[in-house]
């Protein structure tokens, strides 16, 4: 059962930000494969088809569901992994849900209740992500609706603090409490160098803090890590400049797990 693997060795999330085509993500896919499988580390690939919360709307957003859940379903097929993908709409969880193995909750929507619910309703495992705004303390509330909804198989996310404007910071004591509530807690590390809206029509980031933010989560204590990865980020369509390029990830890696053994 995936979810009681999750709970009792390290995880590694990583995938493109956006889906941009068939060939990056499957290139990106058997890339991350290829990494995880080298460093006996369980992997779960993840790529969005649709980013619905986009600071503009000019942004690209993704190939849609239909495309993108095909997509998803052959990475699955091709690599035998686990998927997971974001959901923005309730309507969106049950089709979503028969594809994925884990239904990711955005930040901002994690205290939409019907969202939250829905998830639930899947059977699969939900991972909500901490709002920019929330406590640690706070997302007890969104767990504990998942949780009433029938589904125990619940996830937390990191993925930074609101610091003023366009700025974020990591508070550490987030993974400890979230810890606390005995679920998994995954440290979202690409994400957390962001600077939401930073660029005007866009966020910007600045990713050479992320393997500073990794290694520290690991010396805190989590159980699984999140990159966003791009054979050339500074080209990509959406969250360039705070994601890994591929070529470098291997190395990142190895520090974050030298770290999380020790």
């Amino acid at each position: 059962m995936l979810y009681n693997k999750l709970k009792s060795k390290p995880f590694l999330i990583a995938g493109p930000c956006v889906m941009e085509s068939a060939d990056m993500v499957m290139k990106i896919a058997e890339e991350c494969v290829k990494i995880a499988s080298e460093r006996n580390i369980e992997y779960i690939f993840k790529a969005s088809f649709d980013k619905a919360n986009r600071t503009s709307a000019s942004s690209y957003r993704g190939l849609g569901m239909d495309e993108g859940l095909q997509l998803l379903q052959r990475v699955k097929d091709t690599f035998n992994v686990p998927v997971t993908t974001d959901i923005h709409e309730s309507y969106q969880a049950e089709a979503v849900g028969e594809v994925v193995d884990i239904l990711q909750i955005p930040a901002f929507l994690c205290r939409q209740t019907d969202l939250l619910v829905a998830a639930a309703a899947t059977g699969r495992i939900v991972n909500i992500k901490k709002a920019q705004f929330l406590s640690a303390a706070d997302m007890i509330h969104p767990l504990e609706k998942v949780r009433k909804a029938g589904n125990m198989q619940v996830m937390l996310t990191e993925r930074g603090t609101m610091f003023g404007y366009n700025n974020l910071v990591v508070d550490f004591r987030n993974l400890v409490e979230m810890r606390e509530m005995g679920v998994p807690v995954v440290m979202d590390v690409t994400h957390s160098t962001q600077r939401p809206g930073g660029l005007g029509g866009k966020s910007g980031g600045d990713r050479k803090f992320a393997p500073y933010i990794a290694a520290a989560a690991a010396a805190v204590g989590v159980d699984g890590y999140f990159f966003e990865v791009h054979p050339e980020p500074d080209s990509a369509l959406s969250d360039g400049p705070n994601m890994i390029p591929l070529d470098q990830f291997g190395s990142l890696l190895d520090n974050v797990l030298k770290h999380h053994r020790i």
